[in-house]
């Protein structure tokens, strides 16, 4: 039974007790496991390594039976009588450490993996039984090797090695419910700093960081200090940090998870700069969005998105709202790469494990809290987000219990914002088709319904604006910014509409010379392809996607570089996450799907050049190893280009490319990003007639 104790804790039986044994050296696992089961015909799984040794119940063996194979687990079942204790205990040797995994690769399910350089055992890779859908746990553990161990929770005792030959113990309680267990051991030096939170609970704050990064100056104390900032803001704003300690352990893969009271970063990623200001924060956000409140799965992921626009939207705005904009211009930006047939209704997201599904569980679910908070008032957001939380702390919630917080706090009905954001697919495609300027009280004549807007324009009125608005089918309620401009005066006007075609009246007090639809980009909408530059999120997630090797076209009248033919094969398929099929000179010339254009810079030019197409851009500094860009020149296909000086240039950027998929061009040195920008796409202007 779960009991509250104290300022919002929970605390509880452990629903798991495990005793777990680790050599990273042989890759070694042997657990005891201890469990209350609530079914009697009691079925698990486990990975395919482990195997069961032997079960008792009370002191009596029992047999534990084969239940078949999912995949790389397998399934067990065994008879436990109502409200006994199973004791397990199993053992294996752990699949090695996959160095080659990439940033897509983590996002997948990944079995659990050992090695001296790092061990992962992911909550979800059936290393530990499971006792119930969310539970409680306490673990011990032992690990060899002069490595350090943790999971996520109290770390209630310690024990370094005393020899060499010494095992690292330690023993873990986690007292509220949760829906897993992820085990993380590696080489760490570990740093810890202790502070007093401001309703006066001791924090424990860790770095787990390997010598080598241990080692560069200050880091270690840097994310210490930042770690406490950000749970102080994030208490603030929300309440109480949820738990007794926060550590950032560093992960020998590209990984990038937030669990209870950890972080899991690849190593490479800590020592970048902009990592503390930026993805630090969204992962300590997650102990309360996602771990503090967990999420139902089955009606939808809501805490990306809120974690996204808590964290890295909100630095955006404390920064400028350039920045804001900017940011919110690459949601909508990635959104629009996404080819149709891909888009998923915001309810049916569960997780990032792909270009497309991130554009709608971040981009899309950012953006509607943004238009969310636009349409209720700051106060009443502040006050949903501290509602939202004190209710649900440490509970399975969904999109309808965030909606019903707001509806409180807002003192108004929601249903229909949040079913049309989470139930259609995409987004509307709203146009301003037409604005008319007529003396005040005149009539042009409905073309649809006319809706009066108010609050009017204080003083003299002396105008009357007639706006056309259009959006095809499904049509969405919105509220509408409109951007009225006469020389250097400007004015926003927000207008409700619903339906396709909507006749909007506005009094206003001068003559607007033009008018521009939400060109500050606070609407999640399909926005005009004038306000869309190419980016390679395109290519990224493009679902036929072409590849032309300039190196290896026949029109070159030399043989190829085998190095360099190689080498652009193996960067396409990073960078796609679709295999690409490979084409000659002519792709560039017809077809809609996106075509990538690879070689060295004398190849790349001499079939642009037969083509008919420009270069790399003016716009682009000059220099570089390699440059990449994207274009759409005349009414050929979107085309990628990368030209560099070599295979070893193509190589070096192979990994880093896929990060940079908001970008338009790129200009790297040795696999270093030099210089970086996005095309310049100013939004249309509709000219108001007289």
């Amino acid at each position: 039974m779960l009991a509250l104790i104290g300022a919002g804790a929970v605390q509880a039986a452990p629903g798991l007790v495990l005793d777990v044994v680790l050599d990273p050296e042989s890759r070694r696992l042997e657990v005891e496991a201890e469990l209350r089961p609530a079914q009697r015909d009691f079925e698990f799984v486990l990975h395919e390594a482990l195997q069961p040794q032997d079960a008792s119940i009370d002191g009596r063996t029992v047999r534990v039976r084969p239940a078949g194979r999912r995949d790389a687990w397998r399934a067990w079942r065994v008879e436990v009588p109502q409200g006994a204790t199973l004791k397990l205990r199993y053992a294996g040797t752990l699949p090695a450490l996959e160095r080659e995994r990439d940033h897509r690769g983590v996002l997948q399910g990944m079995p659990p993996m050992a090695s001296p350089e790092g061990s992962y055992l992911p909550a979800g890779a059936g290393w530990y039984p499971r006792p119930a859908a969310l539970f409680s746990y306490r673990v011990s553990l032992s690990v060899k090797g002069g490595q350090r161990a943790l999971v996520a929770g109290r770390l209630e005792d310690e024990s370094l090695p005393a020899t060499p030959a010494d095992p690292y113990r330690a023993r873990f309680a986690f007292d509220q419910p949760t829906d897993g267990i992820d085990l993380m051991a590696g080489p760490w030096v570990v740093r810890e700093r202790r502070v007093v939170q401001a309703d006066g609970r001791p924090l424990r704050l860790r770095t787990y960081f390997p010598a080598a990064l241990d080692q560069v100056g200050g880091l270690a104390d840097a994310y210490l200090a930042d770690s406490e900032g950000y749970i102080e803001r994030y208490g603030a704003l929300i309440g109480a940090y949820p738990f007794t300690e926060f550590s950032v352990v560093a992960s020998p893969l590209p990984t990038g998870f937030g669990m209870p009271t950890l972080t899991y970063i690849g190593e490479q990623v800590l020592r970048l700069p902009f990592i503390r200001a930026t993805s630090l924060g969204h992962e300590i956000l997650h102990n309360w969005w996602g771990n503090g409140v967990m999420v139902d799965y089955a009606r939808g992921n809501w805490s990306e998105g809120l974690t996204t626009f808590m964290a890295d939207y909100a630095y955006k705005e404390a920064e400028s709202p350039a920045g804001a904009r900017e940011m919110r211009l690459g949601w909508l930006r990635d959104f629009a790469a996404v080819p149709a047939g891909n888009h998923q209704a915001l309810a049916d997201f569960r997780s990032r494990t792909h270009g497309a599904a991130a554009a709608v569980g971040y981009g899309k679910a950012a953006m509607v809290f943004v238009m969310l908070r636009d349409a209720i008032g700051e106060d009443a957001f502040a006050r949903g987000i501290r509602l939202f939380w004190e209710r649900e702390r440490f509970r399975v919630a969904g999109w309808a219990e965030l909606q019903q917080a707001f509806e409180e706090t807002s003192g108004r009905p929601l249903e229909g914002f949040f079913r049309q954001w989470l139930t259609l697919r995409g987004g509307p495609a709203l146009r301003l088709e037409r604005a008319q300027l007529l003396a005040a009280g005149a009539s042009a004549g409905k073309s649809g319904a006319v809706v009066p807007q108010q609050p009017e324009v204080p003083g003299a009125e002396r105008y009357r604006l007639r706006l056309e608005l259009v959006q095809p089918q499904p049509a969405y309620a919105l509220r509408v910014p409109l951007q009225l401009t006469a020389g250097e005066r400007q004015e926003t006007r927000w207008v409700d509409i619903d339906g396709e075609h909507a006749g909007v009246d506005l009094n206003v007090d001068f003559a607007p010379a033009e008018v521009r639809l939400d060109p500050d980009l606070r609407l999640w909408r399909l926005p005009d392809s004038a306000q869309l530059p190419p980016i390679l999120r395109q290519w990224i997630v493009a679902r036929a996607p072409r590849l032309v090797i300039a190196d290896a076209l026949p029109a070159l009248g030399r043989a190829g570089d085998a190095g360099v033919i190689d080498a652009a094969g193996a960067l396409a398929r990073r960078l796609f996450e679709r295999p690409p099929a490979r084409s000659d000179a002519t792709a560039l010339g017809g077809g809609n799907e996106p075509v990538l254009l690879v070689g060295t810079h004398d190849a790349v030019s001499r079939v642009l050049q037969g083509a008919g197409l420009p270069a790399a851009a003016e716009a682009m500094p000059p220099g570089g190893e390699v440059r990449v860009w994207t274009a759409r020149a005349g009414g050929g296909p979107p085309l990628a280009v990368v030209e560099a000086k070599d295979a070893a240039a193509l190589q070096a950027i192979a990994r880093p490319l896929p990060h940079y998929g908001s970008q338009s061009w790129l200009v790297f040195d040795g696999g270093r990003v030099l210089a970086r920008g996005v095309w310049d796409a100013p939004g249309p202007a509709v000219a108001v007639e007289r």
